[in-house]
């Protein structure tokens, strides 16, 4: 199966690159190349600050006539995002960095320009030991006292730490329990405002019902324990029974009161009239519980006491 992407190329036996015509294209020829910004600037026509790594579509060139160490340099042509001026930078190989060189200011170059002069002084300081060796002595004993302030200042600073960084234990745990107690007596002094406010509720309930039974005895609630369920049997009150037993009696009347039938009855022996006073008794006591009317019940009653004085 073949490749899709052909990376080796076929080559005649009687291929010449010679016969190949060269371009003549000008060295000063540009590349149209994308890039990003290599650090942060600042541009002069309109203040825009570009940042370190904004992209750009970029013209790229080879400098004429300066190279490094046989590197060549190249030049970058920019515009401004929002006034589109041109702002060019170049390659620096020497210090492995980019040099601006026009429509631009560099900003936060203070760390590059530092380390720049610590290398000037370094380089002079070494030419002047190469060539003269009390130079030498009097830099490495410079050296050795610089080194003994540091450490001496170093000390200093470490034991002056240890002083104010004293820090005593017991006291924080002291402090802590004292926190401790003091929010413990605060919620109980909440509990027990709590306590004493629902007690003073309860008590003027208390007095609040107290006055109104006072006022309206009769107007009391019924107790829910003697109220009747919906499943129950309904029973009849006793005190009403006997209320209706009692009015019954009445309707029925009795022998004794009575002053025409005390002629009828004919008084001979004492057990018919007992036995006659129990029947009274009961049938007054059936007939309230059966609900019969009255009158029916009389004229019975009295074809009873006309039969008995007859067989009498």
């Amino acid at each position: 199966m073949s490749e899709r992407k052909v990376l080796n190329k076929y080559y005649p036996p009687d291929f010449d690159p010679t016969k190949i015509p060269k371009l003549r294209l000008p060295k000063e020829r540009q590349y149209v190349v994308r890039l990003m910004a290599p650090f942060n600037m600042r541009c002069r026509t309109c203040g825009e600050y570009i940042y370190k790594g904004k992209k750009f579509n970029a013209r790229k060139e080879t400098v004429q006539n300066e190279s490094y160490l046989g590197l060549p340099i190249f030049r970058f042509y920019i515009k401004c995002p929002r006034c589109l001026a041109g702002i060019t930078f170049k390659t620096d190989p020497q210090n492995t960095d980019y040099a601006m060189e026009h429509g631009a200011t560099r900003n936060f170059q203070a760390q590059k320009l530092l380390e720049e002069e610590e290398k000037r002084m370094q380089k002079e300081r070494e030419e002047e030991e190469l060539n003269n060796p009390m130079k030498v002595l009097e830099n490495r004993t410079k050296d050795s006292k610089l080194e003994m302030e540091v450490l001496e200042n170093l000390q200093e600073l470490k034991e002056l730490n240890q002083r104010q960084a004293n820090v005593d234990f017991e006291a924080m745990l002291q402090q802590h329990k004292e926190v401790e107690e003091k929010q413990r007596r605060k919620e109980q002094e909440e509990d027990e405002q709590e306590m004493k406010a629902m007690l003073e509720q309860a008590q003027s309930r208390r007095l609040l019902v107290d006055s109104d039974s006072d006022e309206e005895p009769a107007k009391r609630c019924p107790n829910p324990t003697t109220q009747t369920k919906p499943m129950d049997i309904p029973q009849e009150d006793p005190q009403r029974r006997r209320l209706r037993m009692e009015s019954w009696e009445c309707s029925v009347g009795k022998l004794s009161t009575g002053a025409q039938l005390a002629g009828l009855v004919a008084r001979r022996k004492e057990k018919a009239h007992s036995a006659l006073e129990k029947g009274m008794g009961t049938r007054g006591i059936t007939a309230s519980t059966s609900s019969l009317p009255a009158p029916p019940a009389a004229t019975s009653l009295l074809g009873l006491l006309g039969a008995y004085s007859d067989s009498d």
